[in-house]
């Protein structure tokens, strides 16, 4: 029997990876914990992004994208599809940065936009 795997709606760059497994192995970060990926309202354009460490809540889709466990809550799917998360390590930047094709405005620090 074959089981369909949902493709994931997000993407990361290799340096996000190589920082989100950095991550996790510096906080030691348990088994039973993802990156939650997602949005909330809020911030100066209307939604903010999450992204963090979090245990699975009712709701969610389980991805695994270059062996780091994503959660995303199936309602974010539509704000979230084809967006690719990146990791700036640079002299005037350092952090995680969202490429969301389905952003009509973003806000000047890059984690708030709108729809």
């Amino acid at each position: 029997m074959s089981v369909a795997v949902e493709a994931a709606p997000v993407t990361f760059t290799t340096g996000a990876i190589k920082e989100l497994h950095k991550l996790k192995d510096q906080q030691e970060i348990g088994d039973d914990f993802g990156l939650r990926v997602g949005v909330e309202g809020g911030g100066c354009a209307g939604m903010n992004y999450v992204l963090g460490f979090d245990q699975k809540k009712d709701g969610d889709n389980e991805y695994f994208i270059e062996g780091v466990k994503v959660y995303m809550h199936k309602a974010h799917g539509m704000y979230l599809a084809g967006m690719q998360i990146d990791f700036q390590d640079g002299l005037n930047a350092r952090g995680f940065t969202f490429n969301n094709p389905n952003a009509d405005k973003t806000c000047g620090c890059g984690t708030s936009f709108s729809v």
